[in-house]
């Protein structure tokens, strides 16, 4: 059975400082003026400060220190910015272990230290010193004046937080919904005063903090994962997923409820799983990011999508093409009519090289029309279509209704099923030059999918111009990368990198920096391979030849696999065989 805490008045009282009547008296005062017992003590002039906080200290198990002022490091501002400590009342008295060892007033505050894990990026060991004493040395360590400026600066961010919050909001919220979402707020327990304005909310301030850290750490995602004991906080880094914190369990509800409310979606409904979007200014860029809620078994998880505009606008010749890929791919997307085919897993980037070839053809004498499910980035000049199954909003209704409009251009999300399909060829027999994307592991394969969805084959073999298959793989730190003198030789076999072929190459490794985080990586680049469609090839999807001999002619028309592009980055000291055998292998080996 776990050991009952003692009550501050019973431990001052066993310390022989105060009797029991003036308890007693103490929480009758207390509860007229809604203080905590401890300060009325104080407030009575019933027991010093010192006594108060050393029995809080022993009540939280905490260790207390009677703090003079020369105990505070010189670098003090360094690992704890001036306008911090004075809003939270705090004191940095230096590492030890890798913490930081913070001087607290209120151990009670659990929601302050969160946000101060968040805000100062370390974990932290507290200590417990009166809060007349913080103050004291806070005002002998920094000037009035500097106060006054530190007011003034934490009012413009506050405010600027506020306007960030606001934007972040759904224009359709009137203002009843917004008083709604104060009380729902309330209702979480994030804010006791219903009067209070709420971006003052510490859960406000921490989600703010959480998603501005994401951003700034080119995150691609935030996972928020309801576990047992806690809640999981990851980033999604260069594809990486990167533990972030644990979140106490309490902060589930809240937090959630606070996304929920940020996305525009219903935080009442837990049951079933929901979609959103939040628009949010960070560092004074407009980012979209795209919510999702899925129902678990210890709570809903969130993930949110970081969809950044500059991301798809980055030029179609920096995705990581070989010159001779490139003037193909060039020469492909600028054909009257046709379909071009990307294809790879979820997160494999063939999104974002779709809309740099639209992006590249996107001009007042071209119509662009897509179908998205959803419409992730918008760009002006495009007429962009949003996919809604619940009210029939079909892909192929909107590719139906697209000839229509007379498109010189088409650009389709998905190939999910026959019918998308056929309405997608046809478009392109009809003289449209159409973009999509399909769910295969390599080029070759797209053929033989397409018929095994019921598509004929000479349609297939007449429409498609070219299939390109990708995978995105890290990219060494430029800053910070060093040759491998001794490459793992089991890597290079399975990269298909031969000993001859780093008789003049230096291949490199990853070391770790402060601009790469110490990982070794920033970035990623895509590996491509670029079938282009031969009058061999569209023999063999017209007879329904299985995919490796497709391969086989592919390979003899030019076509350059995963792996051989993988090997030209490996060659060229951009990334290493490792990152490259985690997306492509040769045939027949197994990775170890």
């Amino acid at each position: 059975m776990a050991k009952q805490q003692k009550k501050l008045g019973e431990i001052l009282v066993e310390w022989g400082i105060i009797s029991a009547q003036e308890v007693e008296k103490a929480l009758q005062h207390a509860k007229a003026k809604n203080l905590r017992i401890g300060e009325a003590l104080l407030e009575l002039k019933l027991c010093s400060e010192s006594n108060v906080y050393k029995a809080l200290a022993q009540q939280h198990n905490l260790e207390y220190i009677d703090l003079e002022k020369k105990a505070v490091p010189s670098n003090a501002a360094d690992l704890v910015p001036e306008a911090i400590m004075r809003k939270y009342l705090v004191l940095p008295l230096g590492m030890e272990g890798g913490r930081l060892r913070l001087a607290i007033h209120d151990p009670l505050d659990l929601e302050m230290l969160d946000i101060l894990r968040f805000k100062l990026n370390k974990e932290l060991r507290t200590v417990l010193v009166s809060k007349g004493r913080i103050k004291a040395i806070l005002d002998e360590l920094f000037s009035a004046s500097s106060s006054a400026t530190i007011d003034k600066t934490m009012d413009r961010t506050i405010d600027r937080l506020r306007d960030s919050l606001d934007k972040s909001l759904d224009k359709s919220l009137d203002k009843s919904m917004d008083r709604s979402i104060d009380r729902s707020i309330d209702l979480e327990g994030i804010s006791e005063d219903p009067n209070a304005d709420p971006t003052q909310a510490p859960m406000i301030k921490m989600v703010t903090a959480m998603i501005t850290e994401a951003v700034r750490n080119r995150a691609s995602d935030i996972h928020v994962e309801p576990m047992k004991d806690r809640v999981r906080l990851r980033y999604r880094i260069d594809g990486e997923c990167v533990e972030r914190d644990r979140i106490p369990l309490r902060m589930r509800g809240p937090l959630i409820s606070r996304l929920k409310i940020m996305a525009g979606i219903d935080i009442a409904e837990k049951r079933l799983p929901q979609d959103g979007r939040i628009k949010m200014m960070v560092d004074k860029v407009n980012i979209d990011f795209r919510v999702s809620t899925l129902p678990a078994y210890h709570g809903e998880s969130v993930v949110l999508r970081i969809l950044r505009p500059e991301s798809v606008r980055i030029g179609v010749q920096n995705l990581g093409f070989e010159e001779d890929d490139y003037k193909i791919f060039q020469k492909i997307i600028k054909r009257p009519n046709g379909i071009f085919l990307v294809t790879g897993p979820t997160g494999s980037g063939k999104t974002t090289t779709l809309y740099a070839a639209i992006n590249e053809l996107n001009r007042p004498d071209r119509k662009i029309i897509t179908a998205e499910d959803p419409v992730e980035y918008n760009f002006v000049g495009v007429n962009q279509c949003q996919v809604r199954e619940n009210i029939g909003l079909t892909f192929s209704k909107i590719l139906r209704s697209m000839l229509r409009q007379a498109p010189n251009i088409i650009l389709v999300g998905e190939i999910r099923d026959k019918e998308v399909a056929e309405v997608a060829i046809q478009a392109a027999l009809t003289g449209h030059l159409v973009f999509s994307t399909l769910h295969t592991n390599d080029a070759p394969s797209a053929i033989t999918r397409l018929i095994d969805m019921g598509v004929k084959p000479f349609l297939v073999a007449s429409s498609i111009q070219a299939v390109m298959a990708q995978r995105l793989i890290r990219a060494l730190c430029p800053k910070c990368k060093q040759p491998d003198k001794d490459p793992d030789p089991m890597w290079l076999k399975l990269a298909g990198i031969r000993p001859q072929d780093l008789k003049d190459r230096v291949t490199y490794k990853a070391r770790g920096c402060d601009y790469c985080s110490n990982t070794g990586f920033r970035g990623r680049i895509g590996v491509f391979e670029l079938m282009q469609m031969n009058s061999e090839i569209r023999s063999l999807a017209f007879e329904r030849a299985p995919t490796n001999k497709v391969r086989k002619a592919a390979l003899a028309g030019g076509m350059k696999n995963l792996l051989a592009d993988g090997r030209i980055k490996v060659l060229a000291g951009v990334s290493t065989a490792e990152e490259v055998v985690k997306v492509a292998q040769i045939e027949g080996m197994v990775q170890t």
